[in-house]
């Protein structure tokens, strides 16, 4: 592969389970993996070009309803992509939450916005936590199909690290009042 983009390893890692359409990867990425993931379509149809005309990837072009659909399936070639991409031990696992560097200059707003920031913080973990636990929950009973292995691992790890998130909200506001 040329030049790797992670999009590019999301996209190619999402058609590894099924042939999609570029808002369909859109909707995967805004559900089971949002909560450590991101994607837009501004990056999306990108590198679906790019992975396209890299022989990663082909498109089908069907008619649904009188509506075009433009349908993406991996191939043997992306799949290898991947995989190596997978074996690759090196990953990078950046943080970047802008609330955190929100509080970090805190001492220019003062106590009662870095607390607001802090509580608007928690109440996306909270969703958030909903979210993966619906999630855990639905895969528990499909343990044994190895892809739901995979699923629920990251799904518990969110759980766990969104369950230290809300411990530290409340030391912070308990600090901060």
């Amino acid at each position: 592969m040329a030049r790797e983009r992670k999009i590019d390893m999301v996209i190619l890692g999402l058609l590894s389970h099924e042939d999609l359409t570029g808002y369909d990867i859109k909707k995967r990425i805004d559900g089971a993996i949002s909560f450590f993931w991101k994607g837009s379509f501004g990056n999306i149809y990108p590198a679906l070009k790019d992975m396209e005309d890299q022989g990663l990837i082909v498109k089908s072009d069907t008619s649904v309803g009188g509506r075009e659909r433009i349908t993406y399936r991996i191939t043997d070639q992306g799949r290898e992509a991947l995989s190596g991409w997978l074996k690759d031990e090196q990953a990078s696992n950046e943080l970047r939450y802008e609330t955190l560097l929100k509080l970090f200059f805190g001492g220019v707003a003062g106590k009662e916005v870095a607390l607001k920031n802090i509580e608007v913080f928690e109440e996306n973990i909270k969703k958030d936590m909903a979210m993966l636990k619906g999630f855990a929950k639905a895969l528990e009973s499909r343990l044994g199909e190895e892809d739901h292995l995979y699923f629920y691992l990251t799904a518990t790890f969110g759980i766990e690290t969104y369950e230290a998130y809300l411990r530290w909200c409340m030391g912070a506001k308990k600090m901060l009042k």
